[in-house]
């Protein structure tokens, strides 16, 4: 199956940007994984429904390493990318068929003041309680 390109518009995260380094063919490489969910409107009038929708992302190299450090629950977003087939055997010789998304392009929709407050907010969660 050929790529597919896929627009989400106006998602926010639904949790902080998990970041790993992989083995790649010329070293390690940033890998990060994002979930955007976004909201879709259908119908019209009393019809008129609002469905979320959930996509589970990845981003690759330095595109990877800046969404981690400027991302975080709560952010806003657009994303372009392709959507691909990612089957294969697993270890007992069954098939597994999966879909993946790789983000192409991202677009970062907080201002600076209100990336750095979320920054600043989600630190502070993680640090713990002082008695």
């Amino acid at each position: 199956m050929a790529n597919v390109q896929v627009i989400q518009r106006h998602a926010h995260l639904a949790g902080a940007v998990k970041l790993e380094f992989v083995n790649g063919r010329e070293g390690k490489l940033a890998k990060a994984v994002l979930i955007a969910i976004s909201n879709q409107h259908r119908g019209s009038g009393e019809d008129r429904e609002e469905r979320a929708v959930s996509i589970r992302w990845t981003l690759w190299g330095k595109q990877a390493e800046h969404a981690a450090e400027y991302l975080g629950k709560g952010s806003h977003v657009n994303l372009v990318g392709r959507l691909h087939n990612n089957n294969y055997q697993d270890a007992e010789g069954g098939d597994i068929y999966a879909i993946e998304f790789t983000v192409e392009d991202i677009d970062y929709l907080d201002s600076k003041a209100e990336s750095e407050a979320r920054r600043t907010r989600n630190a502070q969660a993680r640090q713990p309680a002082t008695a």
